[in-house]
């Protein structure tokens, strides 16, 4: 395990469906160095539905935060940031269900967890030291959604289309894009832009592994991210 002082930084990175949420974390994961940084997903974090059949569990509406298990997420944020060790549930989309085994997750000096609703509850916010909106123009986000659906989740083209009308649309208007308030910084296009942060990132972390003030790196990060 890495050995690090201090308390570690969560960096939050939250965005509609499709947005390149996900792609902005992985590259902030691979500029850092898998040594010093840890990586989470809040879709990990679906409730356990195995006493509903799959027919059932598939008539959820998962983008609701109440399909998400907060609790057990913020008890593992609060053990990694604490030094311990936890087990990330694994979560299959096929079947709208968790597997095991879990994933072992061990504390790094950074955290990197990212979901679209990761900044609708308080107490997960307020764990974060760093929160990054990604924005991304509707129509982009649904393609985006529709091919990933239909390649790695084995939806059909009519599934998804329902889907986004009935729930993932209506959701994101209610809950999701009201989050970008809480945000540090906002990102267009995702991935795209991606190498205005890369750099002040890297920079950060090895100024919060020596011990560094946080406020200041930020306040330089920030500057740098909006073109300041």
């Amino acid at each position: 395990m890495t050995q690090f002082s201090g308390e570690p930084l969560l960096i939050g990175v939250a965005g509609g469906t499709g947005s390149g949420k996900t792609t902005v974390a992985n590259h902030i994961v691979q500029n850092i160095g898998l040594e010093r940084v840890v990586q989470l997903q809040h879709d990990s974090y679906y409730k356990d539905l195995s006493h509903l059949t799959q027919e059932e569990r598939g008539r959820i509406n998962y983008d609701h935060p109440d399909s998400l298990d907060n609790d057990l997420l913020y008890q593992h944020l609060k053990d990694l940031i604490a030094g311990n060790s936890v087990m990330m549930p694994n979560y299959d989309f096929k079947t709208f269900n968790r597997v095991t085994p879990g994933t072992l997750i061990e504390p790094r000096p950074v955290i990197v967890l990212d979901g679209i609703l990761l900044f609708s509850e308080e107490r997960i916010r307020n764990l974060m030291g760093l929160k990054i909106f990604v924005y991304t123009d509707a129509d982009l986000r649904f393609i985006r959604r529709l091919r990933r659906d239909v390649a790695e989740r084995g939806r059909s083209v009519e599934s998804v289309i329902e889907q986004y009308l009935t729930t993932v649309r209506l959701m994101h208007q209610e809950f999701i894009e009201p989050t970008k308030r809480y945000a540090d910084l906002i990102i267009p296009e995702g991935g795209f832009n991606v190498p205005l942060l890369l750099d002040r990132l890297v920079t950060l972390v090895r100024s919060i592994s020596s011990g560094n003030s946080l406020q200041l790196d930020r306040r330089e990060l920030f500057a740098e991210a909006n073109g300041s």
